[in-house]
């Protein structure tokens, strides 16, 4: 025993249904959205600066002079045991 009866989920008579998009389109992107942590700002294609230069030769000499200093510093003991 089936019913025939129409249901209608809203209960007020002026509202218009909730219309869906079709799969195929894309949601429009906000134009003035501030770039998050991870992604790059628009404008910062400059090139590379003074400040990364730096940083770069930071992480490039440092690994190399802590490693001297410590085959050094181990040749060092080691000629002062005596051995």
């Amino acid at each position: 025993m089936t019913s025939a009866v129409k249901f209608q989920a809203n209960s007020d008579a002026g509202e218009l249904p909730a219309r869906l998009r079709p799969a195929a389109t894309h949601a429009p992107k906000m134009v003035g959205q501030a770039a998050g942590p991870f992604e790059v700002p628009a404008d910062a294609d400059k090139g590379p600066s003074l400040r990364d230069a730096l940083v770069t030769g930071l992480l490039v000499i440092y690994p190399t002079v802590a490693t001297v200093v410590a085959i050094v510093a181990g040749l060092f003991l080691a000629s002062a045991n005596g051995t």
